[in-house]
C-alpha cells in the first residue's frame, strides 16, 4: 500500500500540452469522492498548460460505465486521449470484484482498439477513508496522476507518430 502522496510532478519533465485535446469521463457514483479526483484532473490540466477549451467532460452513472463513455467520446469528438475517473468501494458481496474487472478490462480493452490512450483514474478501495485519502487528500490525487499520465502518453503518441525516436 502506498504510504506517500505520489501526485507529485515537475512540468519541465512533461510534453508541451498546450494543444493537447483531451477527454475526461468521470462516474457520479460516489460523487464525494469523483468530484475530488476531477478537481485534481482539471488544475493538473490547466497548470500544464492544456486550456479549458481544449477538454471535454462528460459523466457517466458509475464505474461501470466508464468504458463506454470513453468509447463515446473517441466517435464523436476530436480528442487524442480520455481519462476515466471512479470510484470503488468494497463492500460486503461480490459486486466490487466484478465492477473493479469489468472497468479495467473495458479501459483497457478500448485503449488497445483504438491505438489511443484510455487512463485508468479509478479508485479501488477498501474503504471511504482510503478513497478520500487518493482523491485530495493525504495519499495525494489519483486524479492528478491520471492527467500527468495523459500527457506522458499523448506525448509518447506524438513522438513516435512524427518518427521523432
Amino acid at each position: 500500500m502506498a504510504t506517500e502522496n505520489l501526485s507529485a510532478y515537475n512540468k519541465e519533465h512533461l510534453p508541451d500540452a498546450r494543444n493537447m485535446r483531451i477527454g475526461i469521463v468521470v462516474s457520479e457514483w460516489n460523487d464525494r469522492i469523483t468530484s475530488g479526483l476531477l478537481a485534481g484532473c482539471m488544475e493538473a490540466l490547466s497548470d500544464c498548460g492544456v486550456p479549458r477549451s481544449n477538454l471535454l467532460v462528460a459523466h457517466v452513472p458509475g464505474s461501470f460505465e466508464l468504458p463506454l463513455g470513453a468509447q463515446l467520446l473517441f466517435e464523436n469528438h476530436s480528442i487524442e486521449a480520455v481519462i476515466c475517473l471512479g470510484c470503488v468501494i468494497r463492500g460486503e458481496t461480490a459486486h466490487f470484484d466484478f465492477v473493479c474487472q469489468a472497468c479495467a478490462s473495458g479501459i483497457q480493452t478500448l485503449s488497445l482498439k483504438i491505438g489511443k490512450p484510455v487512463i485508468f483514474g479509478v479508485l479501488t478501495d477498501d474503504h471511504e477513508e482510503q478513497s478520500i485519502a487518493r482523491s485530495g487528500g493525504s495519499k495525494g490525487n489519483k486524479g492528478t496522476e491520471a492527467a500527468i499520465t495523459a500527457i506522458k502518453m499523448i506525448g509518447l503518441q506524438r513522438e513516435l507518430e512524427n518518427n521523432n525516436w
